[in-house]
């Protein structure tokens, strides 16, 4: 039988048949994979109905994403269930959103405060989100549990897990394996992961593990510690070794925007890290020193807009590559910021449920109340009511921008600060060995 996956251009050389008959995939960043022929072609029609669905969602994820699942079937059951699970989520919200309470689709679970690294310009240790001396205990493993649950029963239908470092929480990936059902983003060094935590990943096919690299080795060990650039790389060896979707979140800044604004060098890195690639705008923090890697200061607006025509142009390209997500460029198509549950909400490691991870102002603890009270507060329902304070007007994060504003706005709803801030420059840069 002779496939042809047509919803576009982009499935055009997908598949064709070989003179033996075996079915052969290409993918251009990478050597041709064949697979065998599944009984009644079987794996060929499934992937067939998934590029199609793909296809009508997003076009540039399904470009990045079907060649890649091609080389990796044992993923489609799992993405299968995932796109169930997209249009149940939806119906949930949107009954929550009748009764009130508007339930965002993704959740950022800061899962712990302990980081091994102490990188320049962190944001998360100026907001006091990663700290040695936090000055409430973290919760424990069982209590993310509840979290995701309580989560899933309002319809939120995708977690992004940071920190801190998330795998300095012992058993992590189990959260990821026992609820398959539901999509985790994962943002790691890529210098802790324990053989345990490979062993896990690679029978979860619901898990995309996403390594934090400023750019060649020396941006990345300027920002992060001498080490870290060959460790990180190490761990997506071994990630891809295990057969697990991968890719790499890059905090962009005036140190590393000439290095990006090249596409050859999105194509050089995403060639050996995986098909997704994060690009988030350095948030100045007041705590980075004059002369250090990040400069101090924001990027200009000529550089601002020379990074984003680089973007827009790598995903106009009709193949290869890599899927982008920009940050703030893509929320200022959605009209700002999407935090506060528009798009996303946050809570932190100790419990406190706040607008974004770079807010540090709570009411509510998921301790002390619950998930669906923090979500319908009046401090969600300000930041939503009052849409300016979620447009960036220049600056990376709407939020950061008008941080003053803001925390002016909430002294009548008892709102208070999540945390300490603390420096995180302190025993900076660590060699990673």
């Amino acid at each position: 039988m002779q496939i042809a996956v047509a919803p576009g251009p982009a499935y055009a050389d997908l598949f064709e048949r070989n003179k033996n008959g075996n079915q052969t995939v290409y993918c251009d960043m990478c050597a041709t994979t064949r697979l065998p022929d599944p009984p009644t072609d079987f794996l060929s029609n499934r992937l067939f109905d998934f590029a199609r669905r793909i296809e009508g969602v997003d076009p540039q994820l399904s470009r990045v994403l079907v060649p890649w699942i091609a080389r990796h079937p044992r993923y489609l059951p799992g993405f299968f269930r995932l796109g169930r699970t997209i249009g149940q989520s939806r119906r949930v919200r949107a009954r929550a959103l009748a009764g009130g309470v508007q339930v965002p689709p993704f959740l950022v679970l800061s899962v712990t405060s302990k980081c091994n690294l102490r990188c320049v310009g962190c944001y998360a240790g100026a907001v006091g989100t990663v700290t040695r001396t936090p000055s409430r205990p973290g919760l424990e493993l069982d209590e993310w549990y509840k979290i995701v649950d309580e989560a899933i029963r309002l319809g939120v239908m995708a977690f992004m897990i940071a920190g801190g470092e998330p795998f300095m929480l012992p058993g992590i990936a189990k959260l990821f394996r026992d609820h398959p059902d539901r999509l985790f983003l994962v943002f790691t060094n890529g210098t802790t992961l324990a053989p345990g935590d490979y062993q896990i990943l690679k029978d979860c096919t619901n898990t995309v593990v996403v390594v934090s690299l400023e750019g060649d080795r020396d941006l990345t060990d300027l920002r992060r510690g001498h080490g870290v650039y060959e460790k990180a790389l190490g761990s997506l060896d071994r990630l891809r070794e295990a057969g697990v979707l991968t890719g790499i979140a890059v905090t962009v800044g005036s140190a590393n925007i000439e290095y990006w604004s090249e596409p050859r060098n999105i194509d050089t890195l995403i060639a050996h890290c995986g098909p997704l690639a994060m690009f988030i705008e350095q948030i100045p923090n007041g705590q980075v020193p004059t002369g250090s890697c990040e400069g101090g200061a924001l990027m200009t607006a000529e550089q601002r807009a020379r990074f984003r025509k680089t973007v827009v142009e790598y995903r106009d390209r009709a193949t290869g590559g890599a899927y982008i997500i920009h940050s703030p460029g893509d929320e200022e198509t959605l009209g700002g910021c999407v935090s506060a549950g528009r798009g996303f909400a946050h809570v932190t490691p100790s419990g406190d449920v706040t607008a974004c991870p770079v807010s540090a102002l709570a009411t509510h603890n998921v301790r002390t109340s619950n998930l669906r009270e923090a979500l319908a507060s009046p401090l969600f329902t300000m930041i939503r009511e009052n849409a300016h304070l979620l447009e960036t007007e220049g600056h990376p994060c709407g939020l950061s921008a008008h941080a003053e504003e803001l925390e002016s706005m909430t002294r009548g709803l008892g709102a208070y600060r999540t945390g300490t801030p603390e420096s995180a420059q302190n025993d900076w840069p660590i060699a990673i060995r």
